[in-house]
């Protein structure tokens, strides 16, 4: 099995095969083996994955101890596995290219929230018809039972709290990749609000990236930080300013 983690971004569409499919864009990856857990210590098997770099500067020292040789992760999530399928080690990196267009995926997040709710917009209620004296009565939910229990029974649906509910979605597809952007793009919606956390697996096999590729997107990391952007531009400002100072030295001769 393989699986990843990923962040919503937002919903569009693309063209395939002549026609618009609406997808969802979720940027995934690259994701990090943080512990390994087994039947004998742990009494289960699971890997547990980071994904995404916290930029706090005060972390809490059990997260130290448990991050040592790591980056400091904002997310942790495990991904039951089989014994026999257990090939990952701590530390072992990998990202989108485990994917491939075309793939059968599942997919978790948490849905959004939507407070108190009622029994039209939480369970799809018809409501009551909207003459013959019903008045403000048109979204009430009508009777909930007989008087002879006296009570409501358990699970009557009735008005509530809706949505903040961890949903899984088994069955999505894989239309599109942006491996440069590490984008996936999945058939249909993806529960959430937007940067909701999504974890995904799907039959398969993790590509785990070797130390060249790992050390590759670190300086693509490095050189895409505000500081190094900012020290750029004062590196080309001061090589323009010497041009023109050249430019006056050789005018006054």
């Amino acid at each position: 099995m393989k699986f990843i983690l990923g962040k919503k971004i937002e919903m569009t569409q693309v063209w395939k095969d002549g026609n618009t499919v609406g997808v969802t864009k979720v940027e995934v990856g690259p994701c990090t083996v943080v512990q390994v857990k087994n039947d004998k210590k742990d009494g289960y098997t699971a890997v547990q994955v980071g994904y995404g770099v916290k930029k706090e500067k005060n972390i809490k020292k059990p997260q130290i101890g448990h991050f040592k040789g790591l980056d400091n992760f904002r997310y942790l999530k495990e991904f039951r596995v089989k014994n026999e399928e257990v090939t990952l080690k701590r530390g072992d990196r990998f990202d989108i290219s485990s994917f491939e267009v075309g793939d059968a995926i599942n997919f978790s997040a948490v849905s959004k929230g939507k407070g108190f709710q009622g029994v039209v917009k939480r369970h799809g209620f018809a409501g009551q018809i909207k003459t013959h004296g019903t008045k403000d009565q048109v979204r009430m939910p009508g009777s909930i039972g007989a008087t002879g229990p006296a009570h409501v029974f358990k699970g009557t649906r009735m008005g509530g709290r809706m949505g903040g509910d961890q949903v899984t979605f088994n069955g999505g597809e894989i239309i599109d990749i942006d491996v440069e952007k590490n984008i996936l793009y999945i058939k249909g919606g993806v529960p959430g609000a937007r940067n909701t956390l999504v974890s995904f697996n799907a039959p398969g096999e993790i590509k785990v990236l070797s130390e060249e590729t790992s050390e590759k997107e670190e300086d693509k990391k490095t050189e895409d930080t505000p500081a190094n952007l900012e020290q750029k531009k004062e590196e080309d400002v001061s090589d323009k300013k010497k041009v023109e100072e050249k430019k006056e030295e050789v005018v006054n001769k």
